[in-house]
This record gives C-alpha cells, structure tokens and sequence, in this order.
C-alpha cells in the first residue's frame, strides 16, 4: 500500500480508500436500495482492508437507516481498538429527520449532523467532514463558518466536499482565504473512465488549489468490473439487475460505454489483471487524486480492488483507454484546445 497527502494538507491516506457505503444489512428504501453486507460480513470486509494496509474509510450519515453504516463501522474500530490507525471520513447534507431543518447545511445542521455521526462512530473527532452536495438554499459563508466551528472546538480535523460545482467550489475556496476560515481540503466526486466531466474544470481547479480529488464509483456502479457485456443485460445478481439501479445501467447502455467496456478488459487481459483492477489503476494515475474509493460486498472483493496497486499501465495501455472514454469537451474547452492544445 502506498500513501498519499491528502490534496495539500499534511494528512496522509492510503491511495485506495473503503467505501463504507454497503456497510449493515439495509432494507428497499435505505439509501444502498437492499445492495448491503450484514455486519460480520462488514466487519471481515474491514478486517481486510486494514490487514492490506487500508487506513481510509468514507462513511455517511445517510448511508443506511439512522446512520447505520456509521453505527457499524463505529463498533469495529471500538472492538477492533482500530480508532488511531483508523482515518475515518464522514458526510453529512442530506435528509436525516422531518422538518424543515432535517436537511441541508446550515450552522443548525452541521452542529446537530456532527454531534449525531460523533455519538454514532463512538469517537471524540472525525477526521474528514465532508458535505455530501452544495446548498444552493444556504450562503457558503454560513457554511464555512460553521465548519470552521467545529474544527476549532477539535470536533473535525479537516474538511471537504463532495458533488459541488465547479463555481460553488471556487466561491468556497476565497471565501475561506478572505475570511481565514478552515478551508475544504478534498473533493469527493464522481469519476471514472466511463464519466470524465470532472476534468473539464474540476480537475485543474483542485490542482491549483491544493484539493486532493477522491473519486467515488469508480467503477461506474460495477460496469467496469467485467461482469456485463454488450447486449446482454445485466446478469442475475448483479446491481443493475436490481430494479432500482435499472435506470443507471440504461444511461451506461451506450456505443461510448461499451467501448470502454471493451478497452479495459483487452488491457486487463494483456496485463493478466481484472478489469476493476485496471480501471482503478488508470484513476490512481490521474492528476490531483489522492485516494479512490471503492465498495465492497464481500472479502473478495477488497483483494481484487487492491491489486489495482499492482497495475503499471504503459503508455500504450493508457492510450487505449484514454482513446477508447474521449467525451465531448464542449464550449469553450473545445475551442481552448483547437488553439493552444489544452484547456
């Protein structure tokens, strides 16, 4: 395993996280929609990843009922004795009760969402804070200086976001250097070679201001991970075989995504490798990335997604999956390119 800065701030993470989100056996409605690990399936998951050398685990408040993955993944660090070892992410925006303040990120919000995912995880800090998506119904001052609260109280150490615009994000960043308040050190965000729109600004904005990118699904909700074909449909079992995730595997049902399809397992094949390995070598290559998380519902699972840290794509290797998830950049990018080669 090897470890990587968390965007420019001093804290050190492994370069694959765990992705706490099947953690508990979740019902229809829970936010996993039944795609959940019971507890001691949960626990060994863990237990794995930590064996590996996995030091990040990304969790959330709404990530099964009354916070039950955090519930989970609190009782394994207690039992465990794994909390110092242990750099425990959390996010918090969405609904979590009734009521007109039961969602969002406001400073009522935050200082309740907090105490709530501090009693929930059995633990006196959380090492990352994230807010799950931007309020759009709250001014970012309000935000930031709430955030900036809690850090202060050593209730958060450091914080982040996740599913934030480009202009959004911007706006927070001087915010935080005009105000001198706690600034977000991490995106989280979704990326992958099938969905790439984060490059177009995303990326260079966390370059130049020191956010370390952590791509979420990664595997494009599992398409990467050779389990479908073109065609077909998706395989009994799988989740896009579930009906609620239908509607996602009929927006990846496309010429775009198949080739990619295609791409990754000829590179896999070549490298002897899985597809998920592969695909998740190709991100950990990618600028301003500094951990990609990924899901797991069993063991097996955690020891396929880690040899992706044994994958050295070629030159060769990452033109071909490179060629093969060309997207459309779009005004003004396209324009930008046509004359100066970049944008």
């Amino acid at each position: 395993m090897d470890y990587r800065r968390l965007g420019t701030s001093g804290l050190k993470v492994s370069s694959l996280c765990l992705g706490a989100m099947t953690f508990g056996q979740a019902d229809e409605k829970s936010f996993m929609h039944n795609a959940s690990a019971d507890e001691a399936t949960s626990f060994a998951i863990m237990d794995r990843a930590r064996e590996l050398g996995i030091n990040f685990i990304d969790t959330a408040d709404v990530y099964g009922q009354d916070g039950l993955s955090e519930r989970v993944t609190g009782r394994w660090m207690k039992e465990r004795s794994a909390r110092n070892d242990t750099v425990i992410a959390t996010k918090m925006r969405f609904r979590m009760w009734d009521g007109p303040n039961g969602a969002g990120s406001s400073r009522l919000r935050i200082v309740r969402c907090v105490e709530d995912s501090l009693r929930r995880m059995q633990t006196d800090h959380i090492d990352l804070l994230q807010l799950h998506m931007q309020d759009v119904e709250v001014e970012e001052e309000e935000t930031l200086r709430a955030l900036d609260d809690v850090v202060r109280q050593g209730k958060v150490l450091y914080l982040g976001c996740s599913n934030y615009t480009a202009y959004r994000l911007t706006e927070s960043v001087f915010l935080s250097r005009m105000q001198h308040l706690e600034r977000f050190v991490a995106l989280q965000a979704q990326y992958s070679l099938v969905v790439r729109d984060l490059e177009r600004e995303h990326q260079p904005l966390c370059e130049r201001y020191g956010l370390g990118i952590l791509p979420w699904s990664p595997l494009a909700g599992g398409l990467l991970s050779g389990k479908y074909e073109r065609g077909t449909g998706a395989p009994e079992g799988t989740r896009f075989a579930t009906k609620r995730w239908q509607t996602n595997y009929a927006r990846f049902d496309n010429d775009r995504a198949w080739r990619i399809v295609d791409a990754v397992k000829k590179v896999a094949s070549e490298k002897e490798a899985s597809p998920a390995a592969v695909a998740l070598a190709w991100l950990l290559g990618r600028r301003a990335v500094s951990s990609v998380i990924f899901g797991a519902r069993t063991v097996a699972q955690v020891d396929d997604n880690a040899k992706a840290l044994d994958v050295k794509l070629t030159e060769v290797d990452l033109k071909t999956l490179d060629d093969a998830s060309s997207f459309e950049l779009g005004y003004p990018y396209d324009f930008m390119k046509s004359v100066q080669g970049k944008w």
